[in-house]
């Protein structure tokens, strides 16, 4: 493992300590680390508020449009039809949405997922052709839509109107929509980092703000905060930053799933092990979205919806059983994909500054997790590609932490039909003559990256140094305080020095991963581990009884009701 270069944060002034003095001191310095430095600050950071800190839905562009034309459509008891994405946000969202029309006991609706593998990303003109035989006459999308200029043509030919509701980047046009919602359209809204179910769930908010108002919704006060369980697993699993208003609904979406009485999400937490009152956003991560996206990666994305939105035991149950199955599937042909990549990287004689490959047996919705293994594994970027069901080449990239993927495709965009995403990750597809050229132009376009920007390196910010003394609870207690971490607020990472494993030990069905066990200066077993990762894949590969530096993260585990404290380990050097 090739560790980005360690750096340390400052110690805070006697000014910062001045005004963060009423919190204990390992909080100040990681409110500091964060760019929180003021009484004021530190009071919004650690105390989010749902009543004081969303901002107004009714800043975003066309929102008073958009709600003026659900509320007749409901007065007129038109059939409307919500298109969402088929991914960890747009599914929520549309769950959010049903769950909307049905506490105001409309009925005239249907929601629709495309079909990953056989309709592809976004809102395509074929659906709408289906929408035109139900005689439907709104369509509001959610997560997609921002650049389907197509689609929505389509639909206003055939007379039906279309609300786009997204937070994807727009093109150079909007799309001749009746209204278009997303904070990235304009300068009106104030904050652009939300979500598409976040966008959905402020449609709601206008929705019921203004039927209130006029009387023709009696839906109760605050009824509406029971969906922050959906603008929660969205908000984390998107990866957006947890900043701003993001913080709150991430803060509360917690709340609300930590009590929420979704049978699916009860029974896909137990089957999992995984303790509903003490969720935290890394379940979020790797238990609920994992199988949330297995359902459109590997079948169908409706599985995923009806687990979400089913209120009947019997069919959770078997909803859950289905997404654990495909999860599972979904490991195990990944597993496959990285061990044929990584066996190609090993008769390389070395590491290109790019690895590029692909195999059109490979499905292109998986390519992207294969992407990131041997990203983190290899560091360098990565572009793996696959073929669809259509016979097209279409691949996921993921950064090595240092360069944009996107402006490595930006400096080779001559071999692509399309492309997009951000800094870490994207997608693209490239046409059968040009996929052999592929790896020689992405080479070529990380090295003019590179040339034109030589200051770019890589950083592993230390918050703070420490002793397995200093792990206590009132420690722990401190952690959660800045809690939920994310993007925007990253997870605190602490270096020991001079520590002594007791034991190293490899466990796991698969033996693949490493734990090492201490024993505290006050006779207190800790452990730590990590996951995917064996003992020679660390800088340097601990031994029993040798002193050495652990670069980890702090968290309390509540698996299978055992509560436990533990260092999730970064690097051993």
């Amino acid at each position: 493992m090739n560790t980005a270069e360690r750096m340390y944060h400052p110690s805070i002034t006697d000014a910062v300590r001045a005004e963060l003095n009423t919190h204990p001191e390992l909080v100040q310095q990681l409110l500091a680390n964060r760019g929180v430095h003021t009484t004021t600050d530190a009071d919004i950071f650690l105390n989010p508020n749902f009543d004081t800190q969303l901002h107004d839905p009714f800043l975003l562009t066309d929102m008073r449009t958009a709600v003026e034309r659900i509320l007749r459509a409901m007065a007129e008891h038109e059939h409307i039809v919500i298109y969402t994405d088929y991914d960890c946000d747009g599914i929520p969202g549309g769950v959010l949405l049903h769950d909307f029309f049905t506490a105001l006991a409309y009925t005239n609706f249907e929601n629709y997922i495309p079909h990953r593998h056989e309709e592809g990303y976004g809102f395509n003109a074929d659906a709408v052709q289906k929408f035109v035989a139900t005689n439907t006459k709104l369509i509001i999308t959610v997560d997609c839509g921002i650049t389907d200029h197509n689609a929505v043509d389509t639909a206003r030919e055939a007379g039906i109107e279309v609300i786009i509701t997204d937070h994807h980047e727009p093109s150079d046009t909007l799309p001749h929509a009746y209204a278009v919602i997303n904070p990235k359209r304009d300068t009106s809204y104030p904050f652009k980092g939300i979500c598409g179910t976040t966008v959905a769930y402020k449609l709601v908010q206008a929705i019921l703000k203004v039927g209130r108002e006029r009387g023709v919704i009696t839906l109760a006060e605050g009824y509406e905060k029971w969906w922050l369980d959906l603008v929660g697993i969205a908000t984390i699993a998107d990866m957006v930053p947890l900043v701003d208003e993001n913080r709150v609904f991430a803060y509360y979406g917690l709340h609300v799933l930590r009590k929420s009485k979704r049978p699916g999400l009860q029974q896909l937490l137990r089957k999992a092990g995984t303790n509903q009152r003490h969720l935290t956003e890394e379940d979020i991560g790797f238990t609920i979205a994992p199988r949330i996206n297995a359902a459109s990666r590997m079948d169908d994305p409706e599985d995923a919806f009806h687990m979400l939105r089913t209120r009947d035991e019997a069919e959770a149950g078997m909803r859950v059983a289905h997404l654990e199955k495909l999860n599972n599937e979904r490991k195990g042909v990944v597993a496959s994909m990285t061990k044929e990549a990584k066996k190609r990287m090993s008769v390389q004689n070395e590491v290109p500054s790019v690895i590029v490959m692909g195999n059109p047996e490979w499905r292109p919705s998986l390519v992207g997790l294969v992407a990131n293994g041997l990203a983190e594994t290899y560091r360098r970027p990565t572009f793996i590609w696959g073929r669809d069901g259509k016979g097209i080449i279409k691949g996921s990239c993921r950064s090595d932490g240092v360069t944009s993927v996107v402006r490595i495709m930006e400096s080779a965009k001559d071999a692509f039909l399309t492309f997009g995403g951000h800094h870490a990750s994207g997608g693209f597809s490239v046409d059968h003559e040009h996929i052999h050229y592929l790896s020689d132009a992405l080479i070529a376009g990380h090295e003019a990256v590179r040339v034109d920007d030589d200051t770019e390196t890589s950083h592993l910010m230390i918050d703070a140094v420490i002793t397995l003394a200093d792990i206590t609870d009132t420690f722990i207690r401190s952690l959660d305080m800045l809690a939920p971490y994310g993007i925007g607020n990253p997870k605190p990472i602490f270096e020991i020095r001079d520590v002594v494993p007791e034991q190293v030990l490899i466990f796991g069905k698969t033996n693949n991963h490493t734990k090492l066990k201490f024993m505290t200066s006050k006779g207190t077993p800790l452990d730590a581990i990590s996951f995917f990762t064996l003992p020679e894949n660390f800088t340097v590969m601990p031994e029993q009884g040798k002193s050495y530096t652990l670069i980890t993260h702090i968290e309390r585990s509540y698996f299978m009701g055992r509560q436990e404290t533990r260092l999730r380990l970064i690097d051993v050097v």
